[in-house]
């Protein structure tokens, strides 16, 4: 009794029981063989004999808010208030394969002309015709309001959507030219609706992955090795034979668990079991770490080159080299995942951010089919990119699988801090040449950035660490020098920067004005596992890149906001600058501030712009601070953001990303930093690896949105965290005449800085 069984037999009328029961009833007749097909409108809408809309999506709710804005879209394509609007996401017996809810992609994804918005438009489009049939009248005669359709002269004369559907799938292919509403028409869309799950939330009545409870349910521990790349040489399983718990030791390859009765009992059997493992080779040493990467064997990558950059890189020239270090989500809640294994199916929740992945990837661990595994997304520890929810359901199902009962596994902090996959470290060379004038002729950028795994895709469980120690291999660093020349232009990871417009295939690509421009990357060999962490590679790019356009700016003596517009051909780009320099009321200088003292506090402002990945979001900052000078500390008191997203769907969902956005920036650039010494990674809780603590001043933060009716949706949660450290950095620059190229800005590298300065 999978989805599309069930609508065939009943139609609609599965949004009669409810999401909770949903499960029960389809694990009586196991999971869906494959994903709905995405260009059917009954894969994503189904209308319950009270009016009432179920909408199924692969794009889950994270705490983003995306949920209520797809609801919203719901609500208004079909013309039915948003409480009548029932959102399932993200099941594998249900929901469509959206991949990844990942990248700012969901709102590209469901909100532009496919999809979940254009399966509503073809929706209505197919009940007004219905309507239209049973009326007698003609579409353009008939309106539709709350699942009513009627004459707009008689609204006596109406039909309601359950009666025109009568219990019936659609039967129809999504039509790509179904008409959208206008936003100009909006009434549900582009409000700031209110997210449903606040109450509970903020009640602690809201059930994550943490709270599944299953009957006969155990709990399960897992045993890391003591470093990474050491092997399994024994386990003395006599170690915990009286522990309570009636404790079972799971051992697959270079994997080991314990499960027990109790989460407790797991725990002190984890720590009391005796596992001798073979050393993995010695870490490299931190302190010439960034050094070490330039001398690896890369694989090169050109995306971008004006070829005669090289001949325009003389007279005035710049070079800076900026770094940045790993660093990990370090989620508040460890992450958790439940698995129920029986010899012929499988029942898993998870807070993966790919279902449909995860299944395919847990019947390889497993050794069953795809279709015999039931994935059900339940919400986690935040994350915005990569941490441990992975690989804790391969640690989940595996325990599982042995013991042939339900199993829960909470990761301890150790666990999940050592051995997630970190965002990626960087080195970052930057050279530029001026004209007299102080313009840009030519710039050239290079990284260099340690890769090991990462999601763990369709057919990749080896990217994660349980993965690996099942004996699946993590997708690793492949070598090639040189690069081949690029044929395409793509800014997915903003290693272009924004102020390029280089000749390819017959145009200038980019949304810049500087034509002699080159951006190569070389990908090494990571000694840890690496993956998306917010912003991958866009945030250290975007770094390298403001703080450079900066020092540019400062050389040629001209006021920074002044000196990206003339650089900027792209009239979105341009605007979001100014509208970030008119809210902060930005006083037209060059950096650093003349009127700052070498004593006490310094006050300073600092601006950075981008195009997210080149053409997902368009964002502008402004960060004001203040800085002792005498102990190093930094307090950001402002901060001004622009942000173009196209049609804005829900506006207290854009603000709430970006300010969320902005706090982890501040983060991440002012104190995260992933330590380690020869053996394996120091930094393991909250006093070795330094988030912003609870209770430091809140910066004000403001937000200006240019709202674009016509133009197609684009991300928004990466955008202001994207720019924030280079702003952060400028501004440092702008206070102090001090310039640091090394995140995280903590104290000790500020003081040193300010006695280095001229």
């Amino acid at each position: 009794m999978n989805r599309r069984h069930f609508l065939k037999t009943s139609g609609a009328l599965i949004v009669t029981f409810t999401a909770a029961d949903l499960p029960k009833i389809l694990a009586q007749g196991g999971p869906a063989a494959a994903s709905p097909a995405l260009n059917q409108v009954d894969s994503w809408l189904a209308i319950a004999a009270d009016g009432s809309i179920t909408a199924y999506s692969g794009k889950e709710e994270l705490g983003q808010g995306i949920a209520t804005a797809q609801a919203q879209l719901v609500a208004e394509e079909l013309s039915v208030p948003f409480d009548r609007v029932n959102l399932i996401y993200c099941d594998t017996a249900l929901t469509p394969d959206q991949a990844y809810t990942a990248g700012s992609q969901s709102h590209p994804a469901n909100f532009r002309n496919s999809n979940l918005a254009q399966a509503c438009a073809t929706a209505r489009e197919a009940l007004f015709k219905l309507a239209s049939q049973s009326l007698s009248a003609p579409v353009d005669q008939l309106t539709a309001a709350n699942g009513i359709i009627s004459l707009k002269t008689n609204s006596s004369k109406r039909q309601t959507y359950a009666q025109l559907i009568a219990g019936k799938r659609f039967a129809l292919t999504v039509n790509p030219s179904a008409k959208r509403k206008h936003p100009t028409e909006w009434t549900v869309l582009g409000k700031p609706v209110p997210r449903p799950d606040l109450p509970a939330l903020v009640t602690g009545d809201f059930e994550f992955v943490h709270n599944v409870r299953l009957p006969g349910m155990l709990h399960g521990r897992v045993v890391r090795p003591p470093s990474p790349g050491a092997t399994l040489a024994s386990v003395d399983e006599s170690s915990v034979r009286d522990l309570p718990g009636e404790v079972k030791v799971v051992v697959k390859k270079n994997f080991v668990g314990v499960v027990a009765q109790k989460p407790w009992q797991a725990l002190q059997a984890a720590s009391k079991l005796k596992v001798t493992w073979t050393p993995g080779p010695p870490l490299p040493d931190q302190a010439t770490f960034y050094d070490s990467l330039r001398t690896q064997p890369a694989r090169d990558t050109l995306l971008a080159d004006a070829k005669d950059v090289d001949a325009k890189l003389t007279g005035t020239v710049l070079k800076a080299t900026y770094l940045h270090p790993y660093q990990m989500h370090g989620s508040v809640g460890s992450s958790c995942a439940v698995a129920d294994v029986q010899p012929d199916r499988a029942t898993i929740y998870s807070a993966t951010q790919a279902v449909w992945h995860q299944r395919s990837t847990s019947a390889m661990v497993l050794g069953l089919k795809p279709e015999q595994i039931h994935v059900i997304f339940r919400r986690g520890s935040g994350c915005y990119g990569l941490n441990g929810a992975d690989t804790v359901t391969y640690d989940a199902a595996v325990l599982s699988q042995a013991v042939g009962k339900p199993v829960r596994v909470q990761l301890t902090r150790q666990d999940e801090m050592a051995w997630e996959n970190y965002g990626n470290a960087f080195v970052m060379d930057e050279r530029a040449a001026l004209d007299a004038a102080g313009n840009i002729t030519a710039w050239h950028h290079e990284s260099w950035s340690p890769s090991l795994g990462n999601r763990p895709g369709t057919g990749t469980p080896g990217n994660v660490i349980t993965g690996t120690l099942l004996g699946f291999k993590p997708d690793t660093v492949a070598p090639r020098t040189p690069a081949p020349a690029p044929t395409t232009f793509g800014n997915n990871s903003n290693g272009v920067p924004s102020y390029f417009a280089v000749p390819l295939n017959g145009s200038n690509k980019g949304p810049g004005t500087i034509a002699a421009g080159r951006a190569l990357t070389h990908a090494v060999f990571s000694p840890f596992y690496t993956g998306p962490l917010r912003s991958p590679a866009r945030l250290q790019n975007t770094f390298a890149h403001e703080c450079f356009m900066d020092e540019l700016a400062a050389h040629a003596k001209v006021d920074p906001i002044a000196y990206r517009l003339r650089h900027l051909a792209d009239p979105r780009l341009i605007d979001v600058v100014k509208a970030a320099a008119k809210l902060h009321s930005w006083q037209p200088r060059p950096s650093p501030n003349p009127a700052s003292k070498r004593t006490g506090i310094a006050t300073g402002r600092g601006a950075a712009c981008v195009l997210y990945e080149g053409d997902n979001g368009y964002s502008a900052i402004v960060v004001e601070i203040e800085l002792n000078q005498d102990t190093g500390a930094i307090v950001a008191k402002r901060i001004s953001v622009a942000n173009d997203v196209g049609p804005v769907s829900n506006p207290d969902g854009l603000r709430n990303q970006i300010e969320g956005g902005a706090i982890q920036g501040l983060s991440r650039a002012m104190g995260e930093e992933v330590t380690w010494d020869s053996e394996r990674v120091t930094s393991i809780d909250w006093r070795t690896y330094h988030s912003l603590p609870v209770g430091i001043p809140i910066p004000k933060i403001e937000t200006v949105f240019i709202d674009r009716p016509d133009e197609e949706a684009t991300g928004a949660g990466e955008t202001s965290i994207t720019v924030l450290a280079a702003a952060l950095g400028n501004a440092i620059f702008d206070a102090t005449g001090a310039r640091l190229r090394q995140i995280p800005f903590t104290p000790e590298r500020i003081k040193a800085a300010l006695a280095a300065r001229a």
